[in-house]
């Protein structure tokens, strides 16, 4: 196996498990997050990359969930942040279980996807980054949203929303990895 094969299987391994929690909470709520505006979404982004964030500077959670948990959510509301812009939001929970996980792992095949292309075009370049680049990098994005939403999407020269939520997908999912192989 190959360093992009590995790296394709441990991509799909760690999605796996987001999804999985994805569907349980699914079972638990159904699509509840259909309600969600788009600064609302970018605002529940917000709060979990900051908290990874005070995590990773201060080494203390007195609720006692860790990183790993924020990033799962990290993936989990980057896919609904996808799947809520071709949808739009909803005043209502109008989409089924099995509807929102087609959607889902149609997002989660476009985000496999797409690192693998700029995986090749930058040769791995992620396994020499700090898991801390990842949440930077994270909050970066987050702060693109939230102008570019601000803008009312009308951006000069930049990447829409929803690049920003793929590479929020997957700096989440290498930071997993990365968690899960160091450890």
């Amino acid at each position: 196996m190959d360093k992009f094969e590995k790296t394709n299987a441990q991509f799909e391994a760690v999605v796996g498990e987001c999804a999985a929690l994805f569907e349980q909470k699914l079972h638990d709520y159904r699509a509840s997050w259909r309600i969600l505006r788009p600064q609302s979404l970018t605002d529940q982004l917000f709060i979990k990359a900051k908290r990874i964030r005070q995590l990773e500077l201060t080494g203390l959670s007195l609720v006692g969930e860790g990183v790993r948990g924020e990033f799962v959510a990290l993936v989990n509301y980057g896919i609904v942040g996808l799947i809520q812009l071709q949808h739009g939001f909803s005043d209502t929970v109008d989409m089924d279980n099995e509807t929102a996980m087609q959607e889902y792992n149609k997002f989660a095949r476009e985000a496999l996807e797409l690192m693998k292309r700029k995986n090749h075009d930058y040769d791995e370049a992620w396994r020499s980054m700090r898991v801390s680049s990842y949440t930077d990098l994270i909050l970066t994005k987050i702060e693109r949203i939230k102008e570019i939403e601000n803008l009312s999407g009308q951006t000069l020269v930049s990447e829409g929303i929803d690049a920003n939520y793929m590479d929020i997908i997957n700096y989440a999912v290498f930071g997993l990895i990365k968690m899960k192989t160091e450890h």
